[in-house]
């Protein structure tokens, strides 16, 4: 299936579900209820979200200050962000799905989801830390490092380079 009509089928099932739970819960508990249930889950879905993205924040920035690379941050940093526009979205589907973007055990296990996921569909490899290397098929053929310099003679326009011995040269 492509994206296009994925992406179409979510725009028509998403309001149809969240109508149908609408209908269900109103007949259950009542029409102002339903209201106030679902201004209420937003209402604690954002003070989740700033919390948990203080927290975020500030990992963030403690592993960007200590040189680490922050992919696992950037990665929870998206999944709040998808939980906040979820659970601002009205409905309880809706608010369920973002709240399990919130909570921090159920949104380290979907972003280790999306991550073994996204490592079955291409050549990027991910570490346990998130962080990546691309696999290529020149780096897996050839795995000679050539180190060199180039420089630029202004006066001339004349390139002069310099390359050292590869390793099997110099054996």
């Amino acid at each position: 299936m492509t994206k296009f009509p994925l992406v179409t089928a979510l725009f028509i099932a998403v309001p149809l579900i969240e109508i149908y739970l609408f209908t269900v819960v109103g007949a259950a508990v009542g029409g102002l209820s339903t209201v106030v249930l679902v201004i209420l889950t937003a209402m604690i879905g954002v003070s989740l979200l700033r919390a948990q993205g203080l927290q975020t924040l500030a990992r963030l920035q403690q592993q960007a200050a200590q040189g680490q690379l922050p992919a696992d941050t950037l990665f929870e940093g998206a999944a709040l962000l998808l939980g906040g526009v979820l659970l601002l979205t009205p409905g309880f589907m809706t608010d369920s799905l973002g709240f399990l973007c919130l909570l921090p055990t159920t949104r380290k296990r979907l972003i280790q989801s999306l991550l073994r996921y996204c490592m079955q569909k291409s050549s990027v490899q991910f570490n346990s830390t998130a962080a990546y290397t691309a696999k290529s098929e020149q780096s897996s053929r050839d795995n000679d490092v050539l180190e060199g310099e180039f420089r630029v003679k202004d006066d001339d326009k004349d390139c002069l380079l310099y390359t050292s011995p590869s390793p099997r040269d110099r054996q």
